[in-house]
């Protein structure tokens, strides 16, 4: 148990203040680990308190719709997250409950709950030895027992070793010190050798291999698309669509259009991705912006153009559903972060 100690007495002294470490509300541990995967915790501080005062119970989100879910998880990504979140608040209050179940077999059953989030909640508010990996619990271990493998193919060796030296009073503290330790001193670039507590008791840094590890696969290049869609015009009204939920930045709204095709023009895509999703026909007019983003496995190149409505009634083709809205609206409906670059260009239009 040295380890663990030694662990335990640097997290006494360098714990990061975050508000989610400030309570031992279970519901509010949960919602912050779920804001907190393949997100940092800087980006989330703010997320989290306006979530918890819109939203403060089970209840409270089981009752809200979809879009005031969305647009409270909006810019934060992965939106998945808040759907399944959503999901499974509706499950427990559908069951007459408004508490995270303190059992790791029946939370890890709920929607969007792994198994790194179940030990991680059942841990800290619960006080439950399940140790939770993250990518920082991986490459701590992985460094401290040089292990020649491959996240997951290391993750049983990772899982052992982590049962065999969790701490029965403190599993909640010990879980968020590694990770912290991996954060800040064991890191990915550079890590802090000369101020680590534990250096004697890694393999890695005995042997001076420290940069080896963890074995990391290949990375494939992302891919790149370029993307064009039409801002339609009627009667002073904008058209949006609503993205199906089950898919990438699934249950939110956005302006119709889609990839342009190899030989395709912007404007060929437009009317074509347009009569796919809602059998309408429109008049590409002039291009208002244009915009790369980056999202977390592929980048897009988006133009965006003005268009007129010309005739036929929407269907829901290729979305969820459709509105004509005033565009000074635009900010009551959850958009990915790519179009909320083109809002300033539909401003200036009608200012």
């Amino acid at each position: 148990m040295f380890f663990s100690s030694k662990l335990l007495k640097w997290y006494e002294k360098n714990n990061a203040q975050y508000p989610w470490r400030l309570t031992s509300n279970p519901y509010h541990i949960w919602i912050s680990e779920i804001m907190l995967q393949q997100t940092q915790a800087n980006t989330v501080i703010n997320y989290y308190n306006n979530w918890v005062n819109k939203f403060p119970d089970i209840t409270s989100v089981a009752k809200a719709t979809s879009d005031d879910i969305l647009k409270s998880w909006e810019g934060l990504g992965y939106y998945a997250r808040a759907r399944n979140f959503h999901l499974a608040c509706k499950k427990l209050y559908d069951k007459g409950l408004n508490e995270v179940p303190n059992n790791y077999n029946n939370f890890i059953k709920l929607p969007g709950v792994g198994e790194y989030t179940a030990a991680a909640v059942i841990s800290i508010a619960y006080n439950k030895p399940y140790p939770a990996i993250d990518g920082n619990v991986i490459r701590v271990i992985s460094r401290i027992k040089e292990i020649p493998h491959t996240f997951p193919k290391s993750k049983k060796i990772i899982n052992q070793h982590l049962l065999n030296i969790i701490p029965k009073k403190k599993p909640g503290d010990f879980n968020q010190a590694i990770m912290d330790f991996g954060r800040f001193v064991c890191t990915n670039f550079l890590p802090k050798c000369k101020e680590c507590t534990i250096r004697l008791s890694c393999g890695a840094f005995v042997n001076n291999r420290v940069d080896n590890f963890p074995i990391k696969l290949n990375k494939t290049k992302k891919p790149h698309y370029d993307v064009a869609v039409g801002i339609i015009w009627s009667e002073n009204k904008i058209l949006i669509t609503k993205r199906r939920e089950n898919g990438l930045l699934g249950g939110l709204w956005e302006f119709p259009g889609g990839k342009n095709k190899p030989t395709e023009s912007s404007e060929e895509c437009i009317v074509r991705e347009i009569k796919e999703e809602l059998n309408i026909h429109v008049d590409v007019q002039e291009k208002i912006h244009k915009i790369k983003h980056a999202y977390s496995h592929f980048s897009i190149t988006m133009n965006a153009y003005n268009c007129q409505f010309i005739k036929g009634n929407p269907e829901l083709l290729g979305c969820a559903n459709f509105k004509w809205i005033d565009p000074k609206d635009i900010q009551k409906f959850p958009f990915p972060k790519a179009n909320h670059k083109i809002f300033n260009k539909i401003y200036d239009q009608i200012n």
